[in-house]
């Protein structure tokens, strides 16, 4: 696991802030580079930069925009079942063509274990093999903003982080060992720590 910086600076950063240098992030841009065509499910809300971003390549992107949807996971479990057809309610409808990448951004540090479990389960079943997961997991910082950031791509493919509250909760703090156990269908290909104390990584299935 490397490490772009190892601050542990706060994750709600201002939206003046300098972006954040996401290496992970840019190497999927560089593989879209190659020419294949993908089908990306970007969980966040639409970003003007985000969608001219992978317009340049030959992709369709689906958006979800499940931010203030989620906490409907972490309200009392249903069970099994039911949770899942929850967590399927938040995605758009199913397409014939499989999922290749999807993007989490930090949307993963809302939901409680069981809800974490259901979502990404119900993803991957939309997945091709290898599909890829990037997401942004709280870590080093012991509190983090009470609702998702936004995030937006520049040019170079850093993130501009833009808070959407000023504020805090406490942070979950995701081990590795923990994300094993709650997306026991994906696995870590790499991780790397961002300046602001989140985690970068990608798994995949």
């Amino acid at each position: 696991m490397g490490g772009s910086h190892t601050g542990a600076a706060d994750p709600g950063e201002s939206a003046n802030a300098e972006p954040l240098n996401a290496p992970l992030f840019r190497s999927l841009v560089e593989r879209m580079q190659e020419g294949e065509r993908a089908v990306i499910l970007d969980l966040g809300p639409a970003q003007p930069s985000t969608i001219s971003l992978f317009g340049k390549f030959r992709c369709r992107l689906d958006i979800a925009d499940v931010a203030e949807s989620l906490s409907s996971l972490n309200e009392d479990d249903p069970g099994p079942e039911a949770l899942r057809k929850k967590a399927e309610s938040l995605l758009p409808e199913r397409r014939e063509e499989p999922t290749d990448l999807v993007l989490c951004w930090d949307l993963l540090n809302y939901l409680n274990p069981s809800g974490l479990k259901a979502f990404m389960s119900c993803i991957a079943e939309r997945g091709r093999p290898g599909m890829l997961a990037h997401a942004l997991i709280a870590y080093s910082a012991p509190s983090m903003p009470a609702t998702p950031n936004r995030y937006a791509p520049t040019k170079d493919c850093r993130l501009k982080v833009l808070p959407t509250t000023s504020e805090k909760i406490d942070s979950p703090r995701h081990t590795p060992e923990l994300l094993g156990q709650r997306m026991p269908r994906y696995r870590r290909e790499r991780a790397m720590l961002l300046r602001n104390g989140m985690q970068e990584y990608l798994f995949v299935i």
